[in-house]
């Protein structure tokens, strides 16, 4: 199932809870892997964005821009559809409050795609 302005398939829902504790388990390597996962998700299912190698290098370089980036596709996929997103680009801005910022960038980001994946049909159990 696919939305209106959205083709490819759709994403998998993960836990926000274990992203960010294996997040911190693994000292940050983990976010790598998910920015990876969620950009190639968002452009398989949108047929446009950067991709998950964009964003692999993007998050390993200047990690700060992928909290803008990715808000801004999640947000562009929810107005794409007629919906009123639950997170926009500004969002991206938490990462100045250092450590809570990103938590809470982290948990809102990622129930906004659970959200939207569950939405149109996808796996309702969140895992990693």
């Amino acid at each position: 199932m696919s939305s209106p302005g959205a083709s490819g398939p759709l994403g998998k829902p993960r836990s926000a809870l274990l992203v960010v504790l294996l997040s911190i388990v693994t000292f940050g390597i983990w976010t790598i892997v998910w920015s990876f996962q969620n950009g190639d998700e968002l452009k398989r299912h949108r047929n446009t964005g950067l991709g998950g190698v964009a964003y692999l290098f993007i998050t390993l370089l200047i990690s700060p821009v992928t909290m803008f980036l990715m808000a801004s596709e999640v947000e562009q996929m929810y107005r794409n559809e007629g919906k009123e997103p639950p997170i926009t680009t500004i969002w991206g801005l938490w990462f100045l409050l250092p450590l809570i910022g990103n938590l809470i960038w982290y948990f809102r980001i990622q129930g906004a795609l659970n959200d939207y994946w569950t939405s149109h049909g996808s796996n309702v159990s969140p895992g990693l």
